[in-house]
């Protein structure tokens, strides 16, 4: 079985290529095409993948192009791992957000919508190109921002595309991990969309062992998202938020601590990253030496402005294994072997919600097979949750629309009605902000 990794120079492409180490079973993945714009981080990509096979005798072949049609052919999956304007693009993002006093995180407010308005267009090009090359390939979008993005692509290839994220999956394994459970036996009823949604329960046997959780102050303040949020807050939503949702209940705290941060998160990978690669041109460095002690600090430095605003400390020893890779070498096991399973993913909404249309992409539980994913049915969210989430929905709409059009006013109203942008006229001026530093938003008019 053949998988295409597009963005294959990207430093986490390692995390994918070791989940398929672990793998032996009929039906596995023998060949990875790694595609990349930049041959400089294929080359040091591809050599970290040698060294993670070294003494593996069943490793799956590596071959690397960047020529995308080359990449496509006869691909069984295509994940789509882009960076459009690579890290300096996200650290632009972030500084113009922060120069108008807004957020500027790569998914969320102001910095979201720069991101998907600059990655849109090449993700709705890659779907057309996927749907001509390779119309039987199964596309696993890995980019950011996750919903925004799968939906652009959904609309050339339907339900062959999906999106996910590992967010919602930490999240339940860390509540199920301190009620005890196993985190693969509970039925997480988790809803929402990307960098979204709340857990409103966790059932174990048939109960729900959540309402334990939320009337136990010291047991919900044992783990990430009860020192993000705080109990109090916890209790009085009922619900467990996707740690994202940090950014808008505590916005002008996350501000503060963004603006007075030594660098920002993109800036902060940006440097790291750039570090690696250039190590990575010494032909006598351990490539994988090099990536793990990178990634090492990557993860243990993930959202720290948010966790030091809310005093949450270092990050759990058990929450700096990563897991988006285990969540798409299980979608594609699922897909290629009819292996059963369920898993939250990025879909369109068919009837789950019916506060959005059908073809709204979401994040749910989702039934897996080898027809692809089904969204499992959800009771509605609470107002203040579904609020939220056709506010944002509407935005990303005026996204899509804006990468069709190319009017810099449709442009202009996804800032100004995004709920962390609080006034047009700083919606005008991050359009303004933005087009000067991203070549990538040339076509807005």
């Amino acid at each position: 079985m053949k998988l295409t990794i597009l963005g294959g120079g990207g430093f986490r492409v390692p995390l994918v290529y070791g989940a398929l180490l672990g793998d032996h079973a009929e039906g596995r993945v023998t060949h990875v095409v790694l595609h990349d714009l930049d041959a400089g981080r294929l080359s040091a990509v591809t050599r970290v993948l040698a060294e993670q096979a070294a003494g593996v005798p069943d490793a799956p072949v590596v071959s690397a192009t960047t020529d995308l049609d080359e990449a496509l052919t006869g691909a069984d999956f295509v994940f789509s791992a882009i960076r459009v304007g690579g890290l300096e693009g996200r650290a632009n993002d972030e500084k113009v957000a922060l120069d108008q006093g807004v957020l500027g995180q790569e998914t969320v407010g102001a910095g979201g919508i720069a991101y998907g308005l600059r990655t849109v267009p090449v993700a709705e090009d890659i779907a057309r190109r996927v749907a001509r090359v390779a119309p039987d390939a199964w596309v696993i979008n890995f980019t950011n921002p996750a919903g925004l993005v799968t939906e652009a692509m959904s609309r050339h290839l339907g339900d062959r595309v999906i999106g996910i994220c590992d967010s919602p999956v930490g999240l339940g394994r860390r509540i199920a991990r301190v009620l005890g459970a196993n985190p693969g036996e509970a039925w997480i009823d988790y809803v929402g969309l990307n960098h979204l949604g709340w857990v409103r329960g966790l059932r174990i046997n048939g109960r729900d062992e959540l309402p334990r959780l939320l009337a136990d102050p010291d047991l919900l303040g044992s783990f990430e998202e009860g020192k993000l949020f705080g109990t109090e807050w916890l209790q009085s939503l009922g619900a467990v938020p996707n740690e994202y949702l940090h950014y808008y209940y505590f916005n002008r705290e996350a501000v503060r601590a963004y603006s007075e941060a030594e660098k920002t998160r993109g800036a902060f990978l940006r440097d790291q990253q750039a570090g690696f690669y250039d190590e990575m041109t010494r032909p006598d460095a351990s490539a994988l030496t090099a990536w793990e002690r990178t990634r090492a600090e990557r993860e243990a430095t993930y959202m720290a402005e948010a966790r030091e605003t809310a005093g949450a400390g270092e990050r759990d020893a058990d929450d700096l294994s990563g897991g988006y890779e285990k969540v798409a070498l299980a979608l594609m096991r699922a897909i290629a072997r009819d292996e059963r399973t369920t898993l939250i993913l990025n879909v369109r909404n068919r009837k789950t919600l019916s506060v959005l249309d059908a073809e709204a992409v979401i994040e749910v539980p989702c039934l897996v097979d080898a027809n692809g994913a089904h969204p499992v049915t959800v009771d509605p969210l609470p107002d203040h949750a579904s609020g939220l989430v056709c506010s944002v929905k509407a935005v990303e709409r005026e996204v899509l629309a804006a990468a069709e059009s190319g009017s810099r006013a449709t442009a202009v109203k996804a800032f100004a009605l995004h709920p962390l942008v609080d006034s047009v006229n700083v919606a005008r001026r991050l359009v303004d902000g933005y087009t000067a530093v991203h070549p990538g938003l040339a076509y807005l008019k």
